[in-house]
């Protein structure tokens, strides 16, 4: 691991977002609560969080945070048929929490496939990214559109 002892104490926040295409069917089912597993947002927002306090032990050499804050936002649009995610994730500490961010959007859009899977095969995940983090010695960076 690097060693951040050296770093200063600070607020760190960080965001990432992805997405997750399902198709207008499952999208209308999830949205009238018709998915057989049950309410998948919900399951999704809370595995998502389960996935910030789990990072460091699913990715190697990963620093265990001090999670003070962690979010995960969905929104399911039925026109398109998909559902876009966001988490957030804060912490008082030596190093950033952009892993943990990352790994909450990822496990939100793996649970809504792992929930969605018998009504659709054909789901895509992508576009998971970093959208922003601030704290540290780098401070503030965004996404640009």
């Amino acid at each position: 691991m690097v060693d951040v002892s050296e770093k200063d104490v600070t607020l760190r926040e960080a965001a990432a977002a992805g997405r997750i295409e399902i198709g207008r069917e499952c999208a209308e089912l999830i949205g009238y609560g018709k998915i057989p597993k049950g309410d998948v947002l919900a399951a999704a927002r809370i595995a998502g969080i389960m996935g910030v306090k789990k990072t460091s032990e699913l990715i190697p050499l990963c620093h265990s945070l001090n999670i003070t804050k962690a979010e995960v936002s969905l929104d399911l649009d039925t026109e398109n048929g998909s559902v876009s995610a966001v988490c957030t994730v804060r912490t008082v500490g030596r190093t950033g929490a952009e892993m943990e961010a990352l790994t909450g959007v990822s496990t939100a859009l793996l649970t809504i496939y792992d929930m969605c899977k018998s009504v659709s095969k054909k789901m895509r995940i992508g576009d998971i990214r970093l959208i922003k983090k601030s704290g540290g010695r780098s401070g503030l960076w965004e996404e640009r559109n």
